[in-house]
């Protein structure tokens, strides 16, 4: 799940709208349902007492902790961000099985609720800034933070799933983007792009390594691969909180700041086979592409290590 910032104004003018519609009539025009408006949202599911939660469970609070730096975490804060890791990527990997023709993101939210309470986790999404739901579902045009609702799953669908769990004081986030049934060529394109693209980035990391190179990384990437970065949203530190420091921007900057050994942050590109701009739907939450294009999005908790980088939520 991603922490929100803007690069850009939400008001795009009639040049740039025009050249978002152009693109997309050359770069998406397969054969997909496009989300033009949120569905009915079940009520919020109830978390029992022994369960650990975060403190925005009781008490409303802004997103992110912005202030000071980044967290350096000490051996066994490392300990419990791997099992928090281990335990998002594993439930990421379950949900994306319920993936089918005919399924509503509802049924995965509340599998994927159930289930981690079950482990003795927190589903971290569920009240973070007046989240109603358990985890992000965000289909076709949808770039991020759709809310699970009663909307089946279509064939040729692109899904992506953002599953983030709280456990011993530490949360663990991941996502991926999931094919539905006979998804076509261009879907299939975006989706493997976007994947690759963030394995880059994660190569690239290592203490001593400024931030900025991963913006640098996505921007030249979608260059040459003719995609677009949706660089409204960011990675983000985490740890004992959901989003903080650092802030890790997709797109080509040079905000300072370098990678040291015990930090923890993710990286969670999402790219756009047309324009970058963003809207937000009446939930508040839900991000669609201005032009309608499909967008899809994959995301790892990261460690830097004395030597490089472990990745905390890689299944298997």
């Amino acid at each position: 799940m991603m922490f929100q910032v803007s690069k850009n104004s939400w008001n795009v003018c009639g040049q740039n709208m025009l050249r978002n519609f152009f693109q997309l009539s050359k770069r998406d025009n397969g054969k997909w349902e496009k989300i033009t408006a949120a569905g009915t949202v079940s009520n919020e599911r109830s978390v029992p007492d022994h369960i650990q939660k975060p403190p925005y469970y009781y008490k409303a609070l802004p997103p992110g902790n912005t202030n000071g730096s980044p967290e350096i975490k000490n051996d066994k804060q490392i300990q419990h961000m791997r099992s928090s890791g281990k335990l998002a990527a594993q439930i990421l990997q379950e949900c994306g099985k319920m993936a089918k023709v005919g399924i509503t993101t509802d049924e995965i939210d509340n599998f994927a609720h159930h289930r981690i309470l079950s482990l003795n986790a927190y589903p971290s999404p569920l009240r973070y800034a007046g989240f109603p739901k358990s985890l992000c579902t965000s289909i076709n045009n949808v770039a991020c933070h759709g809310i699970p609702d009663d909307r089946p799953l279509f064939d040729g669908d692109i899904i992506n799933i953002d599953v983030t769990v709280y456990q011993n004081g530490c949360h663990g986030d991941c996502s991926e983007t999931f094919l539905v049934g006979d998804v076509d060529e261009r879907g299939q394109f975006l989706v493997n792009c976007t994947r690759e693209c963030l394995n880059k980035c994660i190569e690239l990391c290592a203490p001593g390594v400024p931030f900025y190179e991963i913006g640098k990384c996505i921007q030249r990437y979608c260059e040459e691969h003719q995609l677009e970065s949706v660089a409204e949203f960011i990675g983000h530190g985490i740890g004992s909180y959901f989003h903080g420091p650092p802030e890790i921007y997709h797109y080509d900057n040079e905000v300072a700041g370098k990678m040291q050994a015990g930090m923890t942050f993710t990286i969670e590109p999402i790219l756009s086979l047309g324009g970058g701009e963003i809207g937000i739907l009446e939930d508040g939450w839900t991000a669609i592409t201005l032009d309608n294009s499909r967008s899809a999005q994959f995301e790892h908790t990261i460690l830097i290590t004395e030597t490089g980088a472990e990745v905390l939520t890689k299944f298997g």
